[in-house]
């Protein structure tokens, strides 16, 4: 991936202006910083360290530690593919590989133009559905890999 530029600061200044200057705030702080940026950047990071006079170590332990977390930019949106048991059983393999076909990317990738990031996830708790694709916000029950196109069109669509 291309070195990544640095970032408008003033976003994070914004979040950080809302919270305690202190180390308690720091999972709030990280997780608004992830959701104006979409991952977390390393000179954002930083900032974040020294305005809450936190350890920058410490504050890349917890940016590792939640995968919720990325440190690596990301699509506007996330297509994820649950591969617990029952959707495994029923294709999710097959789902991954029409995404795969069809944005050139594999699980944990981004493409090329930022507009998605395929996950894989363990099971979702919604097994009576399986097998399913979540894009942005939106869940895709008994999918199909002929759909996948109709389910990036439509999960997409409200990501923006």
């Amino acid at each position: 991936m291309a070195e990544t530029p640095c970032s408008d600061l003033s976003k994070a200044e914004e979040i950080l202006g809302r919270y305690p200057q202190e180390e308690p705030a720091l999972i709030q702080v990280l997780q608004d910083v992830h959701r104006a940026y979409n991952y977390l950047p390393c000179d954002v990071l930083e900032r974040v360290a020294e305005a809450l006079e936190v350890p920058l170590a410490k504050v890349f332990s917890v940016s590792t530690f939640y995968k919720a977390f990325s440190l690596e930019p990301q699509g506007d949106t996330i297509v994820k593919v649950c591969t617990g048991t029952a959707c495994h059983i029923r294709g999710a393999g097959q789902l991954v590989e029409e995404l795969e076909r069809q944005l050139g990317v594999g699980p944990d990738e981004t493409t090329e133009d930022f507009k998605f990031t395929v996950k894989t996830v363990n099971c979702v708790g919604a097994c009576a559905m399986a097998p399913l694709v979540i894009v942005g916000e939106k869940y895709f029950g008994s999918a199909k890999p002929a759909r996948v196109s109709k389910y990036l069109t439509e999960g997409g669509a409200d990501e923006n």
